[in-house]
């Protein structure tokens, strides 16, 4: 992480004050501003833990505050240590601490062995403007709470960050979600990461989730979750971007096209292509029915590139979903409230009722994708290539990108899709 000190804004600085909060040093507005409350606090929290204190957050305090960005700590047990006291002195439970060190005996804690400890709060925040930096840390502190859980890279973006996948199940019945394929649209990611959390959370406790027992769930299907497929957007979007040289380049194309406000109306990635005009679905009506908008170089939005496929990001998606072959898929966008099902005239066998049953239980409007955006998207090609029900999912109301306070609506509407999408192929 960059360093962060008095003065310093965005939301590096809101995920040090979140962290600040989750390690008893708050309470600190999350407004990503680093005033004096906030040095204040990174000032007791660098004295307790015998930091220099210097009341900005470099590399050492960066490091310190890792279980409270992650979630979890690493443990050495000391001799005397027993389930009930590690788990009691980190905030967490006997059951948490079993599920993320399946191989302890809770009779007889080795002495001297390494365990990971999950802390008393949930991994993934839903009340902080997310990056790319925040993103690693929720699949990190995912992977290691829960094990049964595998984290992966699927490609890397054009500025080298990991596109990251989390896969839970052993079925056969293999499906994939991806989100944040359009910068402003990076609500989609703590979404599918919270989706994630809850049902690792219900498998671990053998609960059920929207009705269904969770464990059940994941022997019957393998979900694959791609939740960022856009890390280098949202960065600039959230005003998380280090890289002055990309947002320069940024910049100067956004100039270009003072239609989209900057950084807020920015969609595509960092080169200015838009990731889901990015598709061997008819990519050529994508061009045209954009370039007789006015579109045809690299912009904030609406550009599909010079070629299909010619952005890292989305081509490592297409190679992906070849080498996963998943049985459906959700493409997740915001804002409209509104479920995309067909592509042309292609209609995949049972895609309708699955349609339907995700409308019934979101509430969403099922409709079919109008001309002007129909083209070169990964559900059209999806659909075109396998033949199986791939949806597009806009998610919300308003404009992007959609505010946090309405995260909770918007995933308690979305959770029946992402459980059905499970259990209906």
């Amino acid at each position: 992480m960059r360093l962060l000190k008095r003065g310093g804004q965005g939301p590096p600085v809101q995920l040090l004050q979140l962290a600040l909060n989750r390690a008893g040093y708050g309470p600190l507005a999350l407004d990503g501003v680093f005033g004096q409350g906030t040095e204040r606090a990174l000032l007791r929290f660098q004295r307790a833990l015998g930091l220099r204190p210097d009341g900005a957050a470099g590399r050492e305090t960066h490091r310190a505050l890792l279980p409270w960005y992650t979630g979890y700590a690493a443990v050495r047990l000391r001799h005397g240590d027993s389930l009930r006291s590690v788990s009691g002195r980190f905030g967490s439970s006997e059951a948490a601490v079993l599920t993320a060190n399946p191989w302890l005996s809770p009779r007889e804690l080795p002495f001297g062995a390494r365990i990971t400890v999950p802390l008393g709060f949930p991994v993934v925040p839903t009340n902080i403007a997310y990056c790319s930096e925040l993103t690693a840390f929720c699949v990190r502190g995912l992977a290691a709470r829960y094990p049964f859980l595998r984290a992966g890279e699927i490609g890397r973006s054009v500025l080298g960050r990991p596109l990251w996948s989390l896969t839970l199940g052993s079925g056969d019945n293999r499906v994939a979600y991806n989100g944040g394929h359009h910068a402003n649209e990076w609500i989609t990611v703590p979404l599918l990461l919270h989706f994630a959390e809850e049902l690792a959370q219900a498998c671990a406790g053998g609960r059920e989730l929207f009705g269904v027992n969770a464990r059940e769930i994941l022997d019957y299907t393998t979900l694959c979750l791609i939740p960022a497929v856009n890390p280098d957007g949202m960065d600039l979007v959230t005003g998380a971007l280090e890289d002055r040289e990309a947002l320069a380049a940024a910049r100067a194309i956004a100039a270009d096209h003072p239609q989209f406000p900057f950084p807020s109306g920015w969609k595509a990635n960092i080169r200015g292509i838009d990731l889901n005009l990015q598709y061997p679905a008819l990519w050529e009506q994508a061009r045209e029915n954009k370039r007789t908008a006015g579109i045809d170089s690299p912009a904030p939005a609406d550009f599909p590139g010079f070629g299909p496929l010619s952005a890292p990001e989305s081509r490592a998606l297409y190679a992906f979903t070849l080498a996963f072959d998943p049985a459906l898929t959700l493409a997740y966008h915001s804002q409209g409230e509104v479920l995309y099902w067909k592509f042309l005239d292609f209609m995949p066998p049972k895609s309708r009722d699955i349609g339907e049953a995700f409308a019934q239980a979101s509430g969403y409007a099922l409709e079919e994708t109008p001309f002007a955006s129909g083209f070169a998207g990964y559900k059209d090609w999806f659909i075109q290539d396998f033949d199986r029900p791939g949806y597009t999912v806009e998610v919300g109301l308003g404009q992007n990108p959609l505010p946090l306070t309405d995260f909770d609506l918007i995933y308690e509407r979305n959770r029946g899709i992402l459980t059905l999408g499970m259990l209906l192929t």
